[in-house]
């Protein structure tokens, strides 16, 4: 039996939903590869988060450790996000100038986790910095009419409204049998979603059409 089941089956389809959608930006073109890594690592801090809560919460110090683990990956999935808007607003020559401004809320959260305070409200503390430079980026994208930006502001919005169920009380949430957790890992896949969507609307409608070779394209321009 699992030791806390809501939560882990809960981060389990949230896990599986971000890497499946990882995985249909595999064939996205190179300058997408920020958004393809961030899936991927917060997809695996999902998973790892159904393993986390199903099995090896049983043991405190295990669990104490196993967190640490799964809310630095998370962290650096933040960072890929962080890297593919820079790209995505600025141009990718400018990613560079923003990882030292990146290492610095990555470090405070590491020392948090060896201190023993990760989690949530630790990630959005160390975190502030990083996110409200995202959320500016995308406001001055959409300003210049960028066709990811709206999407990404809703992503963005929907992912801080899921944050915030972090805070519900769980007897709001008995009637249909879930706990705050459990609610934020669901609320977390509509932005998941959300981000997917605008990130596949930044690409050109036939980036999935692979080009005619020339071998072939020769064949087809010589008459018979």
């Amino acid at each position: 039996m699992l030791a806390q089941p809501a939560q882990s089956l809960t981060d389990l389809a949230l896990g599986l939903v971000t890497v499946l959608l990882g995985l249909r930006l595999a064939r996205a073109p190179a300058r997408h590869g920020n958004w393809r890594a961030a899936f991927f690592w917060f997809g695996v801090a999902a998973l790892l988060g159904a393993v986390h809560h199903g099995v090896i919460v049983r043991w405190p110090r295990a669990a104490d450790v196993s967190w640490g683990v799964v809310s630095v990956i998370v962290v650096v999935g933040v960072s890929y996000v962080l890297a593919g808007t820079v790209a995505e607003v600025l141009g990718p020559g400018r990613a560079r100038a923003f990882w030292l401004l990146r290492s610095v809320g990555f470090l405070a959260y590491v020392g948090m986790v060896v201190s023993g305070h990760a989690g949530v409200a630790a990630i959005l503390w160390c975190e502030s910095l990083t996110m409200i430079s995202v959320l500016v980026l995308w406001v001055r994208a959409a300003f210049h009419q960028n066709p990811m930006a709206p999407t990404a502001l809703v992503a963005i919005a929907a992912s801080l409204a899921a944050a915030g169920t972090k805070a519900l009380s769980p007897d709001m949430l008995q009637t249909v049998r879930l706990d705050p957790t459990s609610c934020y890992h669901l609320a977390q896949i509509v932005g998941t979603v959300l981000l997917y969507v605008a990130v596949k609307r930044s690409m050109p409608p036939d980036d999935s059409v692979p080009e005619p070779s020339p071998n072939r394209q020769q064949q087809v321009r010589t008459p018979r």
